[in-house]
């Protein structure tokens, strides 16, 4: 009995080590942890350098993970208030480059993964 045991616990290890070792080749271990929040959000307005933005549903957000971009442009330091939770308005700021006019796409992005986790096209006239 001992040896059929034996057997079957060291093809179950090597089914385990090749599970491993096959992940990491691969490289889906590297994507596991790369995956954008999911998060609604809703703009409701925009002033003369800032987007305010009402996270409507999803996780809670760390703002200091966010970066807005407006038309493929990315504004530095433009989401930085702490922690965003649903029903919370944030004001997002876009001054570090030329107010955009009439139509344009507004994205939050998540930095660490680079995923936009909100997109929409905005009319700022």
């Amino acid at each position: 009995m001992s040896p059929v045991i034996g057997v079957i616990l060291m093809v179950a290890i090597t089914v385990i080590l090749a599970a491993v070792i096959g992940t990491f080749v691969l490289g889906l271990g590297d994507q596991l942890g790369d995956t954008a929040p999911q998060a609604t959000f809703t703009v409701d307005g925009n002033d003369s350098s800032v987007i305010n933005v009402t996270k409507t549903g999803g996780q809670t957000l760390d703002t200091s993970d966010l970066t807005l971009s407006v038309d493929g442009e990315r504004a530095s330091n433009s989401v930085n208030a702490g922690d965003w939770q649903t029903g919370e308005r944030k004001s997002l700021n876009y001054g570090s480059f030329a107010s955009p006019s009439g139509e344009a796409v507004v994205r939050i992005i998540h930095d660490p993964s680079g995923n936009a986790i909100y997109e929409q096209t905005y009319d700022f006239s």
